[in-house]
């Protein structure tokens, strides 16, 4: 069975560079922006970005690929939901990194505008996750 490993955790917790050294293929929304319109989070483009990573998930299963990591935040159940498919099962990496880190990280690589999306997230962080049948509740540190 083929498995979409979902990354979990606030921006600059460290998903990407994970993700980087699985040698796992990646998808990253955040790639997709970049390349689609060249900036970090266009609203309307939204729509778009999340039809085409559904698209490079499903094509890098169809080559071949039998796990593939999805670069992402996850930080809602409802958006972990959105990939639940028949065509793979789902594994999760957890990043517990607490927000005033990763509001740190942000500041030392110039992205400070990341902060309040950092505290966003951080406050409506739902760390319920179910891995066959079980569902545990996962804390930011």
């Amino acid at each position: 069975m083929n498995k979409l490993i979902l990354t979990v955790g606030l921006p600059r917790s460290g998903k990407s560079t994970w993700a980087k050294e699985t040698g796992f293929p990646v998808v990253s929304p955040d790639a997709i922006r970049l390349a689609l319109h060249g900036q970090r989070f266009e609203t309307l483009a939204e729509p778009m970005v999340w039809a085409i990573t559904k698209i490079m998930v499903r094509a890098l299963f169809l080559t071949g690929s039998t796990t593939v990591v999805l670069d992402s935040t996850n930080t809602t159940k409802k958006r972990r939901n959105t990939w639940l498919s028949k065509d793979w099962e789902i594994a999760y990496e957890v990043f517990t990194t607490s927000a005033e880190e990763c509001k740190r990280r942000a500041r030392m690589t110039a992205q400070d505008d990341l902060c309040p999306i950092i505290d966003m997230m951080a406050t409506n962080w739902d760390g319920e996750l179910t891995v066959n049948n079980a569902t545990c509740t996962i804390e930011l540190k």
